[in-house]
């Protein structure tokens, strides 16, 4: 099998994912005006034909001091990960990232390795045995990801230091998705459990509102995102974060970022912004107020967010990460007994793996990350 791999043009790039039935949304070119603190490359790759075949976004970070660089493809890159060559997909790139200074490559496969379903979950979490998702037997599970982790290792890739349980990875290894693709939305609403169907229809008795909003309107979900940063304990994103990523994203394409929010008297009390590429749609980030919980307003948006992707011809509600720690008394339990009562499935990605152009710093890298 022939591939070359060259640098391609946005518009190549851009026409390409436009292509696909979906990619990630970190894999189009305006991610890299997100991501400004990054320097970025667009690459293909081609067959003997000269057909462009697969592509990837690379964003550069430099060693403090010294001309190198971390590549690194933020869940891609969008290429043939069944391959039976993939070696031919993966040995040009990293010549290629070579050439242009990099001392190591980090890369997250789009490849789902497991799912479980809702029903699994809960079993799992009233089972005191149990503490992590992969105690849990898998509802399905796709061998040839198993192919292609083996691939990786052999090829010299090393999968990220925790194998990626939660949060540990640059992206989460374990997220929760409904599916959406052959399913009524009445289907939909069934699939959600009983505490689910109630808050819905309690915000709706209680005069919730969902609305969208526009650049303008990102104050007000910064003044929330903050307040939920303070009571979760995180760090936030400044607000101008925010304002790149919608015009970057809405420059690209009208439709690839929204926000909305739910409205009680009045006041917003919840919002949350929502990505699109091509049938994929993903609840990117979620914010509410301390007060006003009890007219669920979250539950309320959620529901909206979903109707809106059905209405859009998705084929899949991305809710992001979770942890797969099914532990109570983990800080990030509320977060899949949250996602979970959307009916839907957790999914387990292959994790993020990491090729070393230069070991020594590669190492040097690992350590400073360690001690931040």
């Amino acid at each position: 099998m022939s591939l070359t791999l060259r640098t391609i043009s946005r518009e190549q790039h851009l026409a390409y994912i436009q292509s696909l039935p979906s990619a990630s949304h970190m894999q189009v070119p305006a991610w890299a005006d997100v991501k400004a603190e990054w320097r970025s490359e667009s690459l293909g790759w081609f067959d003997k034909t000269g057909e462009l075949v697969g592509v990837g976004l690379v964003l550069y970070r430099q060693l403090p001091k010294i001309k190198r660089y971390l590549a690194y493809l933020p869940e891609g890159p969008v290429i043939n990960w069944y391959s039976p060559h993939l070696e031919d997909w993966l040995r040009p790139m990293l010549a290629h990232l070579k050439g242009k200074g990099a001392f190591s490559v980090k890369m997250g496969p789009p490849v789902i390795i497991r799912r479980w379903n809702a029903t699994a979950i809960k079993a799992g979490i009233a089972d005191p045995d149990v503490k992590r998702l992969r105690d849990i037997e898998a509802s399905f599970i796709e061998p040839r990801a198993f192919e292609v982790a083996d691939k990786l290792r052999r090829m010299g890739w090393q999968q990220g230091e925790d194998g990626g349980a939660g949060f540990g990875d640059v992206q989460p290894r374990y997220v929760y998705q409904v599916p959406l693709e052959g399913r009524s939305l009445e289907d939909v609403h069934k699939g959600f459990n009983q505490l689910w169907r109630r808050n819905i229809k309690k915000a709706e008795k209680a005069g919730v509102e969902v609305v969208q909003g526009g650049y303008d309107d990102l104050a007000t979900w910064q003044h929330l995102y903050e307040i939920t940063a303070e009571r979760d304990h995180f760090r936030p994103r400044p607000i101008g974060y925010f304002q790149r990523m919608w015009s970057a994203l809405n420059t690209e394409d009208p439709n690839r970022m929204r926000l909305y929010f739910a409205v009680h008297e009045g006041e917003a009390v919840a919002a949350a912004t929502m990505l699109i590429v091509g049938g994929h749609v993903w609840y990117s980030y979620g914010a509410s107020a301390n007060h006003k919980r009890e007219v669920r307003p979250s539950n309320a948006m959620q529901w909206r967010m979903l109707r809106d992707a059905y209405a859009l011809g998705a084929s899949v509600y991305d809710l992001r990460g979770i942890s797969d720690s099914l532990d109570e008394t983990d800080h990030l339990f509320g977060l899949i007994q949250f996602k979970v009562g959307t009916g839907g499935q957790a999914a387990e990605y292959l994790g993020e793996w990491d090729f070393p152009l230069n070991k020594l710093l590669h190492k040097a890298l690992d350590m400073y990350m360690s001690r931040r």
